[in-house]
């Protein structure tokens, strides 16, 4: 009999490419995942892993039997969804891969919800971009993602996954108090042009709206400063320095020395929870749910 939970190991560095990268999907440490796919060689008496430089590279007959433990995992899984939709009780491990604003404004009210609503539910988060939660909750690291996006960039899902909406997130222009549009009853993308800018690092969602927006106004953004946590950009603004754009989920009180502009026309964040549709009826996943779109009225918007 080939162990199901050395099947699963294989199939994680598969997916990711490296036993470190498995490892960390997985929650496992390196060396306890090597030894599983050294245990599996033992068992199954093929080679699997060839050494390649530092890292390792999976033989084809490990590869085959990826694909095979790919099929072995969804039955089993299917199987697990069925007799917990029996109990009809949320009971085991939920993972949720959400972006950082997020994790800090909407997540500790669920939570806590959930926590004492239903306190067999192991729930377990991982603060990571969406377009990297997605990813997860596609490979199966994560049963479920809290994502966002904005109008002029929209986040494609693949197929086999499934979203609702839990709400629209407003974002304000933040400037220095000393700044000359501080004063402003609103501003236009136009009114921003020369502007030098603080916004989170290229690749990310935020960044690619900023481009884009600018963009329609006939100008490149100059991005002087890329930095990807929110309360730094306030930091930096607070000393008179740049422009920012920043959502209201989670940005907490805006400091001394910085005033928040509205933008008109009002860009808004779309925010998403993600799951794969063939879990849809898993307890866990039902009340988790549940618990964050309850929680989106009362997220800390200040």
């Amino acid at each position: 009999m080939i162990d199901l939970g050395r099947l699963r190991a294989l199939y994680a560095v598969a997916q990711h490419g490296s036993v470190n990268r498995a490892a960390e999907a997985l929650g496992y440490t390196p060396s306890a995942v090597s030894q599983q796919l050294a245990k599996l060689e033992r068992e199954t008496r093929t080679t699997l892993v060839e050494r390649q430089g530092r890292g390792i590279a999976l033989t084809d007959a490990a590869l085959q039997l990826a694909a095979t433990a790919a099929r072995v995992l969804e039955l089993v899984e299917d199987a697990e969804l069925t007799l917990e939709e029996q109990r009809g009780q949320a009971i085991g491990t939920l993972r949720i891969a959400a972006f950082p604003t997020a994790a800090r404004g909407l997540l500790p009210t669920a939570l806590s919800r959930l926590i004492v609503d239903h306190p067999e539910l192991d729930v377990r988060v991982n603060e990571i971009d969406p377009f990297e939660a997605v990813a997860s909750v596609n490979r199966g690291d994560a049963q479920l993602a809290v994502v966002h996006d904005w109008h002029n960039t929209p986040l494609a899902l693949p197929e086999g996954l499934s979203r609702v909406k839990l709400g629209s997130d407003p974002a304000d222009v933040l400037v220095p108090a000393s700044h000359r549009l501080a004063g402003k009853e609103f501003v236009r993308a136009e009114d921003l042009v020369g502007e030098r800018w603080i916004c989170q690092v290229p690749g990310s969602i935020c960044h690619e709206w900023l481009v884009r927006t600018m963009r329609r106004a006939g100008v490149e953004p100059d991005v002087a400063y890329s930095v990807a946590e929110y309360q730094t950009q306030l930091a930096i603004l607070a000393r008179g320095i740049g422009i920012g754009l920043l959502p209201r989920l989670g940005r907490g009180p805006v400091p001394d020395g910085v005033v928040a502009v509205p933008l008109h026309p009002v860009p808004s964040r779309r925010v998403y929870a993600v799951w794969r549709t063939v879990t849809s009826r898993r307890p866990a996943l039902v009340v988790t749910l549940s618990a964050l779109k309850k929680a989106w009225p009362e997220r800390t918007t200040a």
